[in-house]
């Protein structure tokens, strides 16, 4: 409600300073409100990009992890199937190698269990 001029004038000096610092801080506060909003319209903007850009290179680095996998996977097949056809085709040397890699593997970790008792 709009008060007149002879309304204002009616009023004490301290009351006048008042309604006027009331209306100023009013005035500033819509001033800021409108201000404002664009400035968190384009933060949250911001905000969804980034996101998106987040959720872009998890999505990437899943589907690169699932495809090293797959890869993997295929490999250790082929090593496997290569072994079995080697194995098959030569069993004496293939028995001589396992027994050679036997012993190979105990004198070494013999060696360094000793090796880390001592410390």
């Amino acid at each position: 409600m709009s008060e007149t001029a002879e309304q204002i004038a009616a009023k004490s000096p301290i009351v006048r300073t008042v309604d006027q610092a009331a209306h100023g801080i009013h005035e500033a506060i819509n001033t800021a409100a409108h201000a404002a909003g664009p400035m968190v319209d384009q933060i949250a903007a911001g905000a969804h990009q980034a996101t998106d850009k987040l959720s872009g290179a998890a999505i990437h680095a899943a589907e690169s992890i699932t495809q090293k996998t797959r890869q993997t996977r295929d490999a250790e097949a082929r090593f496997a199937e290569s072994c079995r056809v080697q194995v098959r085709e030569h069993p004496i040397a293939s028995l001589g190698i396992a027994m050679a890699a036997g012993f190979a593997l105990n004198w070494w970790l013999r060696r360094n269990g000793k090796t880390q008792q001592n410390q």
